[in-house]
């Protein structure tokens, strides 16, 4: 026989299991009829599923139906279990679209049709409820031509079909039937097969009115498939059963699948199983076209392909918000992360997050219903009590320039080093990735391998950390060592090109959007478009063709700002308007900077994205910052080379400036620096410009190569360094730059005395580094003032300069502390070992301790 695979898909509440019901009962599969109100549907298996009545989990049933070999898959209906749904669309060869006569076309429903049409599923489509009073079965079928497809035409009576509309969908059939030759039901199956034509059928499930016409339409109209006789197979779900046995549900699509084969020469099978409800049989063998669950597969995921199967499209739903997981009976997080990554496994959508710095677990997730679903869950499998914090939107990052980034791993007797060049992508396509290095020299095993590492993980963005999407990365170019290469240089290269690339480009915050459809009265318009308005929706308003007294608004808003809104509207038009929602896809933040703010991530930081590389120099690595990489690269910038001449010090949109100099240059411009060292007191004195400004009273000593040494301590004796860029800190503070403003030298003596108090309080060695690098023949100066040290740079080294050849020098063995809001100096401080504040955060420390100061003093006065 024939083996076909169909799907049940719906709009919750729908009647989608019952259909499935009335179906296996028509044909023989079940002696009664389940209903999902009283918790003894065939396929609801689940206790949850019974109690709240929804389907969950997909499952499935056999059937025979004619010349056909049927499984049928019930999948979820509610929104919040859709990547459940997704999941299984991948193995379907027709689809049953059930819609509600007393709802009509849903939200969901829309999003369902897109789904549908994204993975060229053949639909069916049964209008089911038509027993409710007020359906119209004319009306209905206008509403799913006008807002699904006008190729919808009705099949409920085969003699009353409409031939001329099933014509008008192929012009082959156009031509057969203008010539007066009837169309065969095998010319209307190829039609149906290629999604020209969609058959839709009225009735009522729970009733049984129009199963019968609708189980002939299926077999009338189904086509079998053909497969290739190679062996292929499509996983699209894991589970586990009562025993923890992991079972890996896929779908034949080429040959046959026998027990005790192997797969992928690592994994054998073990046990063929065939479900229909919760009970199965067992089978030695099955061929192209049905549907099994196998033991036996330890390392299979939902949407591998295995022999010859072909990958399927990316899936195109994602959970939009991210719940922090709270566990409340004192459970170590680490030894939850893997009985959670279990769940991930069986449901790849849910992304479970763990957050290093804050020893936090965070799950993405569709919805609050599936946040109830997986308390449940966990705390019958795992026994874990666990609650959820509130719902945050899953933010993520693209880039709008094209850049290369460059990554090099070469600590001691290892060697890699690889270049990509990254560029923006479509909306919605997520990470490609593909090979451009012909010629490279670069072993095919090695390109093959970088390939891997750039897919293996979700890449993280610069500006909140969130993940990377719609990005092209190609790789073009890289290196090996005969010798010293290992396969995990190449997947550390590979990790800080991307990162190395991605702080060169010009970064986009994305967050989720809704596309959405309002039908409402035309008195709530006004209403609506000022609420439409606040929320930053892009909208257009149409008059609707159902009834004059109403209008429809479309459009897109995002999902911040949208997601309550449904309960508001049904207020304001006193429940006589619908909102029909749906997945719009990432756009840019409405709120960028104000997320990235709250936020706070500083990519700098984060240790396991580095965008530094690592340089092998005297027998040791040494770690080069991503600005520098391209200095001490070993291959030749490659994009540079194809567009002829790209300068290695450009602008930030193409590849980064060379060093803290030109950094500086660039950021402020040569006037204003030139305008700020005429300032300070040692600096063009005998100029006009300058000649109210008296040099600050100093002691010329002999300069030395790193500056003031200060005293042989490690981290952990208790004795720290804090050093101060001090016009960074002087133009950062209001007090102070307004004081500059008239006398650059006395806000520097402000600034001295303000960290003479500090350094009192805190017991530091501190030091304060002032700019002379471009004073000509001036030799690098300290001094001591009171209990602090003040040095002033030399010709040609900023303060930028002295301070990271100071936490080069030292940061490995001292506590080393830096007070500035440079984000280059930033950069290489962190890269070194060394910690950072910022100017504004240094400044309320200081504003603390003064008042801490001023009370003891109020005390002891008292």
């Amino acid at each position: 026989m024939n083996h076909l695979v169909i799907g049940m898909l719906a709009h919750v509440d729908a009647g989608k299991t019952t259909l499935s019901e009335a179906l296996l009962y028509s044909t023989g599969t079940i002696r009664s009829l389940g209903r999902v109100d009283n918790k003894d549907a065939f396929l609801d298996t689940n206790s949850m599923e019974r109690a709240r009545g929804i389907t969950i989990f997909s499952k499935q049933a056999r059937f025979t139906l004619d010349k056909y070999s049927v499984t049928l898959l019930d999948t979820p209906g509610h929104v919040d279990f859709s990547a459940e749904m997704e999941r299984t669309l991948q193995v379907l060869d027709y689809a049953v679209l059930v819609i509600s006569g007393a709802d009509g076309v849903q939200g969901h429903t829309k999003t369902l049709w897109q789904l549908l049409k994204h993975y060229r599923i053949p639909t069916f489509i049964f209008v089911n409820k038509m027993d409710q009073q007020g359906t119209n079965r004319q009306l209905l079928l206008e509403q799913l031509r006008n807002m699904l497809s006008d190729s919808i035409v009705d099949f409920s009576f085969k003699s009353a079909m409409d031939t001329e509309a099933i014509a008008l969908t192929d012009e082959t059939l156009l031509d057969k039937h203008l010539a007066g030759e009837e169309l065969t039901d095998t010319d209307i199956a190829s039609v149906i097969a290629t999604r020209k034509l969609f058959p839709c059928f009225f009735g009522s499930a729970l009733r049984m009115n129009g199963i019968k016409e609708f189980i002939d339409g299926l077999a009338t109209y189904m086509k079998p498939k053909e497969y290739p006789t190679a062996f292929g197979a499509k996983v699209y779900k894991i589970t586990r059963d009562n025993q923890s046995t992991r079972l890996t549900h896929l779908k034949i699509t080429g040959g046959t699948l026998s027990s005790r084969m192997s797969i992928n020469d690592t994994e054998k099978i073990n046990q063929i199983r065939l479900y229909s409800g919760e009970k199965y049989t067992t089978a030695n063998e099955v061929t192209a076209g049905e549907v099994c669950a196998v033991t036996g597969l330890d390392s299979s995921f939902a949407g591998q392909s295995l022999g010859t199967d072909v990958p399927s499209n990316i899936p195109l739903l994602e959970p939009v918000l991210t719940y922090k997981l709270l566990i409340l009976d004192g459970t170590d997080p680490l030894l939850a992360i893997p009985k959670l990554r279990q769940l991930e496994e069986e449901d790849p959508k849910l992304h479970v997050v763990w957050n290093e710095f804050l020893k936090e677990i965070h799950l993405q997730v569709m919805g609050a219903v599936q946040i109830e679903i997986l308390r449940t869950v966990i705390a019958e499998r795992f026994g874990i009590s666990v609650d959820f914090g509130s719902g945050n939107i899953v933010y993520k990052e693209t880039i709008t320039t094209t850049v290369e980034g460059v990554g090099h791993f070469e600590p001691l007797r290892h060697y890699a080093e690889v270049h990509l060049i990254m560029e923006p992508g479509s909306p919605g396509s997520g990470i490609t990735c593909k090979l451009d290095c012909e010629g490279s020299g670069l072993d095919r095993n090695w390109q093959r391998l970088i390939l891997t590492h750039l897919y293996e993980r979700t890449h993280r963005g610069v500006l909140t950390g969130s993940p990377l999407t719609d990005v092209v990365i190609s790789l073009v170019g890289g290196r090996a060592h005969q010798k010293h290469t290992e396969g995990g240089d190449f997947r550390q290269a590979t990790y800080r090109a991307i990162r190395q690339g991605l702080m060169q480009a010009e970064s986009v915050l994305l967050e989720p959007y809704y596309s959405f459809t309002l039908e409402l009265p035309r008195t709530a318009v006004g209403r609506a478009m000022t609420d439409l308005e606040r929320m930053h929706a892009d909208f257009e308003l149409k008059d609707a063709d159902m009834e004059e007294d109403f209008a429809v608004i479309s459009g897109s808003a995002p999902v911040s700002a949208f997601s309550d809104y449904q309960s508001e509207f049904i207020a304001y038009t006193k429940g006589h308007g619908k909102l029909y929602l749906s997945q719009g896809g990432y756009k840019p933040c409405h709120n960028a900077e104000e997320v990235i703010a709250s936020m706070g991530y500083d990519p700098d930081r984060d240790t396991h994205n580095p965008s530094s590389s690592v340089f092998c120099s005297h027998g040791s690595g040494d770690i080069v910052p991503w600005y520098e990489v391209f200095d001490h690269m070993h291959i030749e910038s490659i994009l540079a080379a194809r567009t002829k001449g790209t300068p290695d010090n450009s602008s930030p949109s193409g590849q980064p400036v060379k060093n803290t100099i030109a950094a500086l240059d660039a950021a402020l411009g040569t006037e204003e620096i030139d305008a700020i060292l005429r300032r300070t007191g040692f600096a063009n004195s005998n100029t006009k410009e300058t000649k109210h400004y008296r040099p600050f009273n100093k002691t010329k000593i002999e300069a030395v190569s790193y500056g003031y040494k200060g005293k042989e301590t490690t981290q952990n004796s208790g004795t720290s360094y804090l050093l101060v860029d001090g016009y960074n800190i002087i133009f950062s503070w209001n007090e102070l730059n307004e004081l500059a403003a008239s006398n650059l030298d006395a806000a520097r003596t402000k600034l001295l005395d303000m960290m003479c108090n500090y350094q009192a309080m805190k017991k530091c060695e501190l030091i304060v580094v002032f700019d002379a690098y471009r004073v000509q023949n001036h030799a690098t100066e300290f001094l001591d003032h009171h209990n602090i040290h003040v040095v002033y740079t030399k010709e040609a080294e900023t303060a930028d300069t002295y301070i990271e050849r100071f936490a080069h020098e030292h940061g490995k063995k001292h506590y080393v502390r830096v007070a500035t809001s440079d984000r280059l100096e930033q950069v290489i401080i962190t890269g070194q070992g060394c910690h950072m504040v910022s100017a504004r955060e240094f400044e309320q420390e200081v504003k603390a301790l003064e008042e801490m100061i001023r009370e003891e003093y109020l005390d002891k006065k008292l």
